[in-house]
């Protein structure tokens, strides 16, 4: 939970630095740098890893886990987060036609790097309070 905490706080600070403004509900927004997902779930496999060991079949099951977790976020919810920016430009289109649909949201998943970030920063957390 510490890994995601801290990785939820480091996506308000990069967005703040990135657009040079605040907006707190980035807090609780899909997307963005790092991936607490991938955070959470590499420092439960890291902890567990540690306590039970990482031939264990615990660790297996929790490695497998977090590589279904960081694909999705970078594969698939990225994917639909790109599907959703040409469908928001084509219902741009459609409002000057009149029509007023909802945007859909486009920062959906995270890149390979966002990933990354988020998996090692729960590497590195989990090391330091399992130390």
């Amino acid at each position: 939970m510490i890994a995601w905490a801290i990785a939820q706080g480091l996506k308000l600070i990069t967005w703040a630095l990135s657009v040079r403004e605040w907006n707190f509900k980035r807090l609780v927004e899909p997307g963005g740098m790092p991936s607490s997902h991938s955070a959470f779930v590499t420092s439960l496999a890291t902890a567990i890893g540690m306590s039970v060991g990482f031939d264990s079949i615990m660790f297996a099951l929790s490695f497998a886990f977090a590589m279904v977790v960081m694909y999705d976020a970078s594969g698939v919810r990225r994917a639909a987060g790109k599907q959703a920016k040409v469908l928001n430009a084509i219902l741009e289109d459609l409002n000057r036609r009149e029509l007023h649909p909802e945007r859909l949201r486009e920062l959906l998943g995270h890149t390979p790097f966002e990933v990354l970030v988020g998996a090692l920063l729960g590497v590195v957390v989990a090391l330091w309070r399992m130390r």
